[in-house]
Formats: C-alpha cells, sequence, structure tokens
C-alpha cells in the first residue's frame, strides 16, 4: 500500500484502509498508515494556516494602501481570518506563533502580491508588525 500517495488524495479513503488492515489484523501495515495519515492532515493544518495568514496580510495591506475604499467587508475578513487563525492553532497545537513566525515572510510576499493584484496597482507596505497582523483594531469610520 503506497500510504503517502493514498493520504495525499483522501484522508477519508486513508482512514478506510487502515480500518481494513486493522480487521485483517495487519498492526504493523495499520500504523505505518495511521503515521502517514497524521503527517498529511498536519501538512494539511499547515497549509490552511498559510492560507489564512495570507489573506489576512492581504486584507491589512489593501486597508493601509486604499483607505478611501475600506470598507465593513474587509473589516470582516480581517476579523475572520484571526478567527481562523487562533482557530487552526487551538486544534493543532504544533502551529504556535514561532510556526508562524517561520512563514511570515513568505506569507506576507504572497500577500503583497495577492492584494496588489485586487486592487490592480502596487502597494508601498513592504512589511507588517505582529501588532499590525493580530492586535490592532480595524474599524469603518
Amino acid at each position: 500500500m503506497d500510504w503517502q500517495e493514498l493520504s495525499a488524495t483522501s484522508h477519508y479513503q486513508t482512514a478506510l484502509e487502515i480500518e481494513q488492515e486493522l480487521e485483517k489484523g495487519n498492526i504493523e501495515e495499520a500504523s505505518t498508515g495511521l503515521k502517514e495519515l497524521i503527517e498529511a492532515l498536519g501538512r494539511s493544518e499547515k497549509r490552511a494556516l498559510k492560507s489564512h495568514l495570507t489573506r489576512l496580510m492581504a486584507h491589512i495591506i489593501k486597508w493601509k494602501t486604499q483607505p478611501d475604499k475600506r470598507s465593513r467587508s474587509w473589516v470582516a475578513t480581517i476579523y475572520h481570518a484571526r478567527d481562523e487563525v487562533k482557530d487552526i492553532q487551538e486544534e493543532t497545537p504544533s502551529l504556535t506563533d514561532d510556526m508562524i513566525k517561520e512563514i511570515w515572510d513568505k506569507c506576507l510576499q504572497a500577500a503583497k502580491r495577492e492584494a496588489e493584484a485586487d486592487m490592480n496597482q502596487d502597494s508601498s507596505v513592504s512589511e507588517l508588525t505582529w501588532k499590525e497582523v493580530f492586535e490592532d483594531e480595524y474599524r469603518k469610520a
């Protein structure tokens, strides 16, 4: 069984195959599948964290670059993305603040590209602080 390929395709199908191996008494094979499934789930959560962090940063860049276009929708998106990041961290304790700091620059670059494409203009924002991303309040005036 190619557990790595299966777990990359379907977590559910991987779990079913592990169950079948257990029912057959193939504990070692099931254990191998379970380890791969756990790794795949961790990768999936990390991708989700990167995605939400990038979206959060992109909206803050747009907020700073286009103050005349600020909207309640942008505010909602910022707070929703913050909540998603917190939820992922609560569900996957290995995705710590230190891990966020490790992916920070990569996410910021992606966020800048995304924001500039959405705005159809360049942004002078080249860095964001932890405070700007996770602590500052954003309100539509």
